[in-house]
């Protein structure tokens, strides 16, 4: 379960880094409260992944879905850079991401 809470809390950073940049600097009322809840929910989450999971590998593989799920978005939402040299940059997250996991697993007592 800790590992699904782990999940979500990146899938809210996803939510408030994006949100962040239709705040339009926190003058949007409605897209900063968006952002906030998602800040929020994010943290509150990833408070309770880290009951479990150890604190380096839940806030890197953290940390690592908002970068990653952030890149995509920007891609998709804002027509951010596609060059394949930053694909294989996120590629490489997403590997250290998968190493983390598996690893973590693999130590745990």
């Amino acid at each position: 379960m800790a590992w699904v809470l782990l999940i979500l809390a990146g899938a809210f950073e996803i939510v408030w880094a994006v949100g962040l940049k239709y705040t339009d600097g926190f003058t949007k009322p409605l897209a900063s409260t968006v952002t906030i809840a998602g800040m929020v929910i994010s943290v509150w989450l990833l408070s309770l992944a880290l009951k479990t999971i150890p604190l380096g590998t839940g806030y890197a593989i953290w940390t690592g879905i908002g970068a990653v799920g952030t890149a995509v978005a920007g891609m998709i939402l804002f027509g951010e850079s596609r060059a394949v040299i930053r694909l294989v940059c996120i590629a490489m997250i997403v590997a250290g991401i998968v190493g983390l996991k598996i690893f973590s697993d693999a130590s745990a007592s």
